[in-house]
């Protein structure tokens, strides 16, 4: 999957970009854009990928990403299914610590920001205490203009720079050592996030094996008593799900494409794969998709 350089629409007469998002299910690719980005998760659920990390996100859930970050929030697979009553909503706050707010941040008062917005670049969650507190002043910031609006701004960094040591880091330093449960979670986290960033590619056992240090044979009880379905199990209902969200955006050449572009190496494969997990073809999941969002 190819991360795409995002650009954030700005306007001339604001320096922060404030966005409420509602939609069906959550952007779905791989981006990063120069912007940091504060983000509020008022509904929705799935997996937010971040550089080679994977974590689970939900309802209520406030994240700060840094600039140029590679994030992706994934939707779980039941935002995909025709007639789904599903739909996630955001709000989301851009800034560019090096572009308009660049003379603010280097002010004498705001100095001791500088540490902080660095650190930030590896991405961090917010603990659920905070949730209540930040959000408020999210909602101040949206609802506020002009200076209102960058006093808000300004008391939001304060109050994240106040619970520093409190933030959940999203990016693992390399230095640090897993214990035993951790090393566990970490192997399978990454395979799920090589499948995620592969699935268009040929994956094999072998090479998904030799990923986790395992034999072949060990690997496919590992991932089964992990996960409750074997690894092709979960390959297939990866490309199904992004070949879901393929047609749900109506922006394709042919089905036959999907097929190819989600990993599938046979059009007749991957008809039998997604009927067989969605009980319709790709035909008829287009139509009824169509008919409910109409």
């Amino acid at each position: 999957m190819k991360t795409l350089q995002f650009q954030v629409p700005c306007s001339q007469e604001h320096t922060l970009t404030i966005q409420e998002d509602n939609q069906p299910f959550f952007y779905p690719y791989l981006h990063q854009h120069q912007e940091m980005q504060i983000t509020w998760i008022i509904r929705g659920e799935g997996t937010l990928v971040v550089d080679n990390q994977l974590h689970r996100f939900a309802s209520g859930d406030i994240y700060l990403l840094g600039a140029n970050q590679e994030h992706l929030f994934k939707s779980d697979p039941e935002y995909f299914v025709p007639g789904s009553s599903k739909s996630i909503q955001t709000l989301n706050i851009f800034f560019n610590p090096k572009g308009k707010l660049a003379n603010l941040l280097q002010l004498p008062e705001m100095m001791a920001l500088q540490p902080f917005i660095q650190q930030s670049q590896v991405g961090f969650k917010l603990p659920t205490e905070y949730r209540d507190l930040i959000s408020r002043e999210i909602l101040n910031i949206q609802y506020a203009t002009g200076i209102e609006q960058l006093i808000h701004f300004s008391l939001l960094l304060k109050r994240l720079y106040n619970m520093n040591e409190s933030l959940e880091p999203l990016i693992r330093s390399s230095g640090s050592r897993l214990n035993p449960a951790e090393f566990e979670e970490s192997r399978l986290k990454n395979v799920y996030n090589y499948v995620i960033l592969h699935y268009s590619q040929v994956i094999s056992l072998d090479d998904i094996a030799d990923m986790a240090n395992m034999s072949v044979h060990a690997f496919c009880r590992y991932f089964k008593k992990k996960t409750g379905q074997t690894f092709l199990e979960f390959l297939n209902q990866t490309r199904v799900n992004e070949a879901c969200r393929k047609l749900a955006s109506r922006k394709f050449d042919s089905i036959s494409t999907i097929a190819y572009d989600c990993g599938f190496n046979s059009i007749n494969n991957f008809n039998r794969v997604f009927k067989n997990l969605t009980s319709q073809s790709p035909r008829q999941y287009l139509s009824s998709y169509q008919a409910n969002t109409n």
